[in-house]
């Protein structure tokens, strides 16, 4: 207690009155780039690429032994030892170790989720600051023994004498030594993620040229980034990469039109989904420092955008006539209505690549006037975008999509892109996310300049 009889507050965090309306500002952001899995980051942990981007993320923002509000991070890929993940990368970072942390799952939403937990905790005067954040490592992703022997060295662990050891180990069947591949399907449905988009792919009937023409762009959009210095201030080298392993400058139409397709075979001519034109599996980590205005005011930081506001939802794919990654499509339209928005008030749309084929589906559901009365409850079709504001930097396709990195990625990556078309027009800048994810979720969100 202080001699008034008062307590005196160990920080700036400790002790706070919600007011009545507070924004959750974004300052910036920053990662590694993203390799190709079993690439440059094969010998790299999610732990040593979640402490790399975060160390290059308080660098930036002369964070160092700085007391955080919080930091919200996880991974879709973990091994045992990820236990208390971000705390430990955390505690191997620069920031101060009386941070505190929690870890956040929800497939390829999670570093989206995590910038919507933090911004609310700050809209609410819970916390002054947060780092929202993702990492995977698709090279190291967990290979499990079986369930036999997984059973024989846990009695192992409690055996007491040589006899019962011995008991336990004749127990062991040569199929017992055999591990178990990471496995890519949906639990409930035995299909993979592409084989679910490719069903949705033939029923919007999207042709292999649009889904070509997308991925073409998403890859031109990223180099010319590049170029031009974009990422210079998003980005911290990592093992030797200095850009997305996955981008191809060089490719073609060509080069796209002669890819076999990989998913959904089985549908003949409607089989239409390629390398090219899907994400491959990869490594990488992402973080974005979110802060209330007198905490980003304090320090001097720049405030590139605010995060408005949010919106979840979940799809039936199993029994339901919505495929795996549809759900951002029901998301948006309620999350637009809650501020009288439609599509056409947006300057920056950056739709998750999963697939070419899943941007253009949920395009295409919201241009479709059927859709929109019987499954949005509107008077007809939602709307359509102007296609060039969409992922107007690259996106997925090319940068690559490490599960729970991508959504700090794309936020890091529009908050600067709102930020600048703000300063160059004279006027507010807004732009849509939205991210689909595995088990049928999807994760949108609205973002505008400061």
């Amino acid at each position: 207690m202080s001699t008034t009889g008062q307590s005196t507050p160990a920080s700036d965090e400790a002790v706070r009155r919600a007011p009545a309306t507070r924004r959750a500002v974004i300052v910036g952001g920053n990662r590694i780039p993203f390799a190709r899995a079993g690439g440059a980051y094969a010998k790299s942990s999610n732990q040593d690429m979640l402490t790399a981007a975060l160390d290059g993320l308080i660098a930036r923002f002369g964070l160092q032994d700085e007391r955080i509000g919080q930091v919200a991070a996880g991974a879709v890929l973990k091994h045992s030892r990820d236990f208390n993940l971000t705390r430990e990368a955390v505690l191997g970072s620069a920031l101060s170790a009386e941070t505190p942390v929690y870890d956040l799952q929800q497939a390829c939403a999670t570093g989206l989720e995590t910038v919507v937990g933090l911004s609310n905790k700050i809209k609410l005067g819970q916390i002054e600051s947060g780092i929202a954040g993702g990492v995977d490592s698709a090279s190291d992703a967990p290979v499990v023994v079986s369930e036999g022997l997984r059973e024989v060295i846990l009695d192992l662990s409690r055996a007491k004498a040589l006899p019962q050891r011995l008991q336990i180990l004749s127990r062991l069947r040569p199929k017992d030594l055999a591990p178990l591949a990471p496995g890519t399907a949906e639990p409930r449905t035995g299909l993979s993620m592409g084989e679910h988009q490719a069903l949705t792919t033939a029923q919007w009937k999207i042709s292999r040229e649009a889904q070509d023409e997308l991925a073409l762009n998403s890859h031109r959009n990223l180099a010319a980034a590049y170029d031009s210095g974009f990422f210079d201030d998003l980005l911290t080298p990592y093992r030797g990469l200095t850009r997305d392993g996955n981008l191809r400058a060089d490719t073609s139409a060509e080069k796209l039109a002669g890819l076999k397709p990989v998913f959904g075979r089985n549908l003949g001519a409607d089989a239409t989904m390629t390398a090219g034109n899907s994400t491959p599996l990869t490594d990488g980590a992402s973080t974005v420092l979110l802060a209330s205005d007198e905490w980003a005011d304090a320090r001097d930081l720049p405030k590139l955008a605010a995060v408005v506001d949010a919106e979840a939802a979940a799809v039936d794919f199993v029994h339901g006539k919505d495929g795996l990654l549809m759900a951002p499509v029901f998301a948006v339209p309620r999350l637009l209505a809650r501020h009288d928005l439609t599509l056409a008030d947006f300057d920056f749309f950056e739709i998750h690549e999963a697939f070419a084929a899943t941007v253009l589906s949920t395009l295409a559901a919201w241009e479709d006037e059927e859709f929109g009365r019987t499954r949005l409850g509107l008077e007809g079709a939602f709307g359509s975008i102007d296609r060039s504001r969409l992922n107007v930097n690259g996106s997925s396709l090319a940068a690559g999509h490490p599960f729970a990195a991508t959504g700090g990625r794309i936020v890091a990556t529009l908050a600067k892109m709102l930020h600048a078309k703000a300063a160059s027009t004279g006027r507010p800048a807004r732009g849509l996310v939205s991210v689909c994810a595995a088990g049928g979720q999807g994760v949108v969100a609205i973002l505008e300049s400061l």
